[in-house]
């Protein structure tokens, strides 16, 4: 079994976060910011041999580690920083999914994440951020690093559209591209 376990994974209520993404077959899914790649695991059974999943994270291991489970799958582990250019073609992407990362970015690498997603989404495409609540938690980086969503919605220029409690200390903000 693989050991490398991705933060969130097991504190996150993945059913609602599912249900709320409305995947469909044939879709074409990025998980930036993959870790060990659960999630890009359970949204390549929802979009089908018809659809895609790009599973993106700048650690190498996680991502060598992850190209040898998923041979033969309908998804792609790729090394990259989703805060500059990827390999993932132009206007191919359906939903964009981060989970627990923005609030490492800095101005310029939101800057970057911003023109990377224009870049590889499809008009209309959703932009799904996972944050974890800017209160106090049992975890997670410190109070003044994290997002609200009012927060986040102004941080990116992309049309906010529902928060969605994701567990006790989680939210996940949906946008869509402009």
């Amino acid at each position: 079994m693989n050991e490398t376990r991705k933060f969130s994974e097991g504190l996150l209520d993945d059913e609602i976060i599912l249900k709320k993404l409305k995947i469909t077959l044939g879709q074409t899914i990025l998980d930036a910011g993959c870790g060990n790649g659960y999630m890009a695991k359970k949204f390549s059974a929802l979009v089908g041999h018809t659809g895609k999943i790009y599973a993106l994270d700048p650690d190498k291991v996680s991502i060598s580690t992850l190209r040898k489970e998923v041979e033969k799958t309908n998804i792609v582990a790729l090394v990259g920083d989703i805060t500059k250019i990827t390999e993932i073609k132009e206007c191919s992407i359906d939903l964009v999914y981060l989970s627990t990362v923005f609030h490492i970015f800095s101005y310029s690498q939101i800057a970057g994440f911003e023109k990377e997603i224009k870049r590889i989404s499809k008009p209309g495409a959703k932009l799904a951020i996972v944050n974890i609540k800017k209160e106090n938690a049992p975890f997670g980086p410190p109070i003044e690093m994290r997002s609200s969503p009012e927060e986040l919605r102004q941080k990116l220029s992309f049309i906010p559209g529902e928060v969605i409690e994701v567990n006790e200390h989680f939210y996940m903000q949906l946008f869509e591209k402009i």
